[in-house]
C-alpha cells in the first residue's frame, strides 16, 4: 500500500509547528540518514553529481559528503515545515544577507532584479527573508504531483508573501511572457530555480567541466532589457552563543547576492542569452564549489546522465 504524499505533507504542515522543532530535526535528519544507508536512486544521482564537484574525492569521502548532503536536504524540509510558525524577528535572525545593497538602490528606482538561483540551501527562506526586505517577490514553482503536494507549498510561499506563477508540464512558454510583463511592469524581485533544465527550450553550460542543461529563462529576461541578472549563493552556516539563541537554531542561512551577471553588449539573440547564462552558471557553481553538502541536486542535470532519447528530442542539443 502507498503513502499518498501529498496527505504527509499536509498532515506535517499541520502537526509540524505545534511540535518543538528540535524533535522535527531530529526525526528529519534521522529520514535523511535512513535514505541515505538505503542508497537509492536518488541518493546515487547525488553522489554522481558530487563527483563532478569533487572528481578527486575517495569513495569513502564521497559517501561522507552525500551524507551531509542529505542531511542538509532534510534540513530544508524540517525548516520550511516550521517556518508558518516563525515570527519576523526569528525569520530575521536566522538569515545574514551580504551585497544587497544595489538591489535596494534599483528597486527603489523601479527596476526589476532577476536572481538565477541554484538548489541550494533553503530558498523558502531566503524567499521569507526577501519579501519582507526587497518586496515585491514573484516567482515560478514546478507543479508537482500529487496536486495536494503542489497546494501546499503554494500556500506556503503565498502566506509568505510571495507571487506565485505556476510551471506546467508543457512547458514555460505562457509563464515566460507573464514573467516578461512582470519585470517591465517593476519594480519586482524574481528569484528563479535555474540549474536544472524542466523544458525543451533549456541552455547546455559548461558545469564543473561537463556539459549541463540549464534554464534559460533567467538570461532571456535580462537579455530583453527588462531586468537585471544576478545571483544568489545560498548555504548553511554552523552557529552558537548569542547568534543560536536569537535564529532558536544551530543553523544560519548565508544569503549572499551577486554582482550584476553582464556578457558582451554586442552579442545579441541566442548567443547572448548563451552568455549569460554561462556567466550566473560560473558564480552558482563557485558557491557549490565551497559548500557541496548544500546542493541539493538528486536529479539528472549533466548531459552524460541524461535520457538518450529525451535528449535527442531537445532542439539544439547536439550543438
Amino acid at each position: 500500500m502507498s503513502l499518498d504524499a501529498g496527505r504527509v505533507f499536509a498532515v506535517a504542515w499541520r502537526v509540524a509547528p505545534r511540535l518543538p522543532e528540535p524533535l522535527v530535526q531530529a526525526v528529519l535528519a534521522g529520514a535523511a540518514d535512513l535514505t541515505w544507508v538505503r542508497h537509492g536512486g536518488g541518493v546515487r544521482q547525488l553522489e554522481a553529481n558530487l563527483r563532478r564537484v569533487r572528481p578527486y574525492a575517495s569513495l569513502r569521502e564521497l559517501r561522507r559528503l552525500s551524507r551531509a548532503g542529505m542531511r542538509s536536504y532534510m534540513r530544508y524540509y524540517a525548516q520550511t515545515l516550521m517556518l508558518g510558525a516563525l515570527d519576523a524577528d526569528r525569520v530575521d535572525a536566522r538569515v545574514r544577507v551580504s551585497n544587497d545593497g544595489w538591489i535596494r538602490d534599483l528597486l527603489a528606482e523601479g527596476g526589476s532584479v532577476v536572481v538565477a538561483l541554484g538548489h541550494t540551501g533553503n530558498w523558502d527562506l531566503a524567499g521569507a527573508w526577501a519579501a519582507r526586505h526587497l518586496p515585491p517577490v514573484v516567482t515560478v514553482a514546478e507543479r508537482l504531483e500529487p496536486e495536494t503536494l503542489f497546494q501546499e507549498f503554494l500556500a506556503l510561499r503565498e502566506g509568505l508573501g510571495m507571487r506565485i506563477l505556476p510551471l506546467g508540464k508543457g512547458g514555460g512558454g505562457g509563464v515566460f511572457r507573464a514573467l516578461v510583463e512582470v519585470v517591465r511592469d517593476g519594480p519586482v524581485l524574481l528569484p528563479l530555480l535555474a540549474d536544472r533544465d524542466l523544458t525543451s527550450h533549456g541552455v547546455q553550460v559548461e558545469l564543473f567541466g561537463e556539459p549541463a542543461r540549464v534554464a534559460a529563462g533567467p538570461a532571456a529576461l535580462a537579455a530583453s532589457g527588462a531586468a537585471v541578472l544576478t545571483t544568489a549563493r545560498i548555504s548553511y552556516e554552523r552557529v552558537t552563543g548569542a547568534a543560536r539563541r536569537a535564529a532558536g537554531t544551530r543553523w544560519l542561512l548565508d544569503v549572499r547576492f551577486g554582482d550584476p551577471v553582464e556578457a558582451d553588449p554586442a552579442l545579441v539573440g541566442r548567443p547572448r542569452v548563451q552568455a549569460l547564462t554561462q556567466a550566473w552558471v560560473d558564480q552558482v557553481a563557485a558557491g557549490i564549489a565551497e559548500h557541496p553538502q548544500d546542493w541539493h541536486m538528486l536529479q539528472k542535470v549533466f548531459v552524460a546522465d541524461l535520457d538518450p532519447d529525451r535528449l535527442a528530442a531537445v532542439p539544439g542539443a547536439s550543438a
